[in-house]
């Protein structure tokens, strides 16, 4: 039972490192409605990073085609190579860190070199730099009237296994190229952003004689003691208004979700199961929820609602379903694809909805795990290990494009977008 609970919470252990582009199945999509773009780079000293950033966003946008050639030239000037008349765009740009970070770019269309929009951005921060790109990239997105992308601008959260009992939380941006430890010492598990604005997360530690939740402000460093539990303790998932999380609890031996109300303290039980039911998604207008339970002998995603008992299978497909996330009533989980007791197994993931048994995979290969929708619930993010490989990787659902990003870093346990 201990195992198999570890199974469902895929409180995995990864050793990350640089890896390449993921093998997803590829769905057709009409090209004529992604914009033909070129990147120019004006900066005094080129940087490759740069470069490499604004195309990786680009790509996910599923937008643009971007000529992947780093070209380079005049930012200020409106001459455009004869080469790339054939784009649509041209994106001049130059970035300056010699105190702190700025950037700027203007957008011009490649057939008149007529300027359609410039804009300059700045933080303190070196660090910061991959914001003021994704930041850039999102504006010109707007600007040209495609479908928001302003989940590029977001913090990824994560807990990180340091040594032996302790781990730090960290944020970073979704590329991995920032990235900050927010809290160190002890362990400290299950990071969840708090609200929408991500101005705080709710995170477990273990620091106490029983698992204790806090939530935490990013910016000022205050924490505010939520709830304590026995065995163990999770914040799940949290309300759109952020009035309401769920948890997984187990005050009596077996893991079961309950319903908090932050305002009062009160709290609701919402799965009634000899057995494991973890990992509870808010689906449906929050009226359900999605979860991971064994009540088949294995692990499998069921529904429910939160105030009525009826619970019905939504996946009927594999026999170890550990992991989901959900969106509206999007639901994405991972499924073991192998039985291999003493070796790797192959987890993929899988789209579907809490109305229907249709299902599609959109990984094919490796080990699969973490998945997690964008804000709008356009792209999931997730962590691949292919062999002793693993990165963060992203899929955007509508476009099939996908990205990976090596993290060089330490074992992770969690991770939140």
């Amino acid at each position: 039972m201990k195992h198999l609970l570890i199974i469902i919470l895929s409180v995995q252990f990864f050793t990350l490192s640089l890896f390449g582009v993921d093998a997803t199945l590829k769905i057709e999509t009409d090209v004529e409605h992604r914009s033909r773009i070129a990147l120019v780079d004006g900066s005094s000293v080129p940087n490759p990073k740069v470069f490499n950033i604004l195309l990786s966003d680009l790509k996910i946008s599923g937008h643009f085609l971007a000529d992947t050639t780093h070209h380079q030239g005049d930012v200020s000037s409106n001459l455009i190579s004869p080469a790339l008349k054939g784009k649509e765009y041209v994106l001049k740009y130059s970035i300056d860190q010699q105190s702190g970070s700025k950037f700027f770019i203007r957008l011009l269309k490649a057939s008149d070199s007529t300027l359609v929009f410039k804009k300059s951005y700045a933080v303190p921060s070196k660090a910061k730099m991959p914001f003021l790109l994704h930041k850039a990239i999102s504006d010109v997105n707007n600007v040209l009237k495609y479908p928001d992308i302003s989940w590029i601008n977001r913090y990824v959260v994560y807990a990180v296994y340091t040594t032996s009992g302790r781990s730090e939380i960290r944020l970073a941006d979704y590329t991995l190229t920032y990235q900050k430890a927010i809290m160190k010492g002890g362990l400290n598990l299950f990071p969840k952003w708090a609200d929408a604005k991500q101005r705080a997360i709710y995170y477990t530690s273990y620091k106490e004689v029983i698992p204790t939740l806090y939530k935490l402000n990013i910016y000022n460093g205050s924490k505010q003691k939520i709830t304590s539990s026995q065995g163990m303790l999770v914040c799940s998932d949290v309300s759109k208004n952020g009035s309401k999380i769920l948890l997984t609890m187990a005050p009596e031996g077996q893991t079961d979700i309950f319903e908090m109300n932050l305002a009062t303290g009160s709290k609701t039980r919402v799965t009634h199961f000899k057995g494991i039911d973890v990992n509870g998604r808010y689906i449906d207008n929050e009226s359900r929820i999605a979860f991971v339970s064994n009540r088949l002998g294995y692990p499998n995603i069921f529904k429910k609602s939160i105030h009525s008992s009826a619970t019905s299978q939504v996946v009927h497909r594999g026999r170890n379903n550990n992991a989901c996330d959900a969106h509206g009533n999007k639901i994405v989980y991972t499924s073991r694809e192998s039985n291999n007791a003493f070796g790797k197994n192959t987890f993929n993931l899988y789209l579907t909805t809490s109305s229907s048994s249709t299902t599609r995979p959109i990984t094919t290969t490796g080990t699969n795990q973490f998945p997690h929708f964008s804000k709008d619930g356009s792209v999931v993010l997730y962590l691949k290990q292919n062999g002793r490989r693993t990165s963060i990787g992203y899929i955007n659902l509508t476009s099939s494009q996908s990205l990976l990003f090596p993290f060089n870093g330490k074992k992770v346990q969690s991770i939140d977008w």
